[in-house]
């Protein structure tokens, strides 16, 4: 009896308790949205590339023989016909000398040839001896006058081993390390040459390039063949290996006939003036391409979301809803991408707050703040 007053108290409070309301479906979020532009947009490339001097020599001896001086020392700057190396000259000069005494013993003898054939001459016309001595004498006046040019030979091959012995800069420019010191026995046959002689006054900076790569480089430029293209190639820059710009810019003049079927990419080089000396043979870098891109979209990194190694954005669709579209970025300029399908000039592209949208959801498009709009132009 005691249980129902308590049941009906229960029921008296759960009936006088408020109401539960109904949740309201929050607002859609207010996110900015900017039409997207086109236009004509300069990207850049930068590849790998290796410093060489306009001539690099190496410097060989071409007699063998000891090292007796050596007139300059590593990194010096020397003028072409200056000397550099000196060889023991004695041995050469032994043979040079015995080589005039054969030529002067071969001279002689030519004389006694030709004293012979005119004793013998009226002789044979008074017929007090046959011709066949005369003969037989004229015949060895040529043999010594044979001896004679061999002889001539001779010497000028001595002469030659002999000046090759005072080794002499085949052309202006840097000497490099000095592979062989005084005293050194040295040979033509030598793996080392002695150095290397660089003409640096202006360098050739080499790089590569892939096929795909190349392709689109040469439709940039209008020629009907890659000479002509060279003429309207823009000039280049040259990134030293601590980041800096290398002061003056480079011309691309030189094309490689064909490509690397190891490596698949194909050979340019580009000259550059080097007045003051920094650039060195043997120096790295990159080089830096332009590419100009007409009629290009222009979409601002920060309103696209990367997937999967593939990048969206999400694009105002009808009703305010956005769509995720994946698009096809083929250069980068500042902050921008540029875009070369997936959209088009005017859609309206979401600029910011993508993190917790999902594809058919609804915002409140605002327009674009002048700063936001700012980044996108």
């Amino acid at each position: 009896m005691k249980i129902i007053p308590l049941a009906l108290l229960a029921l008296t409070l759960y009936g006088c308790s408020p109401k539960p309301q109904t949740q309201q479906a929050p607002p859609p979020p207010s996110l900015p949205v900017a039409a997207i532009t086109s236009g004509t947009e300069t990207t850049y490339q930068e590849y790998p590339a290796s410093i060489e001097g306009t001539v690099n020599v190496e410097v060989r001896p071409q007699v063998s023989g000891a090292l007796d001086k050596v007139f300059v020392d590593e990194g010096a700057f020397v003028s072409a016909g200056q000397s550099i190396f000196k060889i023991n000259e004695q041995p050469y000069r032994a043979a040079l000398n015995n080589a005039l005494a054969s030529l002067h013993a071969a001279e002689a003898a030519a004389g006694n040839a030709q004293l012979e054939v005119d004793k013998l001459t009226p002789l044979v016309e008074n017929k007090v001896v046959s011709d066949y001595q005369l003969k037989t004498a004229k015949a060895a006046f040529q043999v010594a006058k044979a001896n004679i040019e061999s002889a001539k030979a001779n010497v000028s091959t001595a002469q030659i081993n002999l000046g090759y012995t005072l080794i002499k800069a085949p052309v202006s420019g840097y000497i490099g390390r000095l592979l062989k010191k005084q005293g050194s026995l040295v040979t033509p046959l030598d793996v080392d040459a002695l150095t290397q002689l660089s003409d640096v006054h202006d360098v050739h900076v080499y790089f590569s390039l892939g096929e795909k790569d190349f392709v689109a480089f040469k439709e940039q430029y209008p020629g009907a063949t890659l000479k002509d293209k060279l003429q309207h190639l823009p000039l280049v820059s040259l990134l030293l290996a601590d980041g800096s710009e290398y002061a003056k810019k480079g011309k691309i003049d030189v094309i490689d006939g064909q490509f690397d079927k190891n490596t698949g990419a194909i050979t340019i080089r580009a000259n550059f003036s080097n007045p003051d000396g920094l650039l060195r043979a043997g120096n790295t870098g990159k080089v830096r391409l332009s590419l100009q891109h007409d009629d290009a979209l222009i979409v601002p990194e920060s309103a696209t979301v990367e997937m999967q190694d593939k990048v969206f954005v999400f694009a105002l669709a009808d009703s305010n809803k956005v769509k995720k579209v994946a698009i096809n970025i083929i250069g980068k300029s500042g902050e921008n991408y540029l875009v070369k399908d997936g959209l088009k000039a005017g859609d309206q592209i979401v600029l910011s707050g993508m993190d917790h949208l999902v594809e058919g959801a609804v915002i409140a498009p605002q327009k674009a703040t002048d700063k936001v709009a700012a980044v996108v132009k």
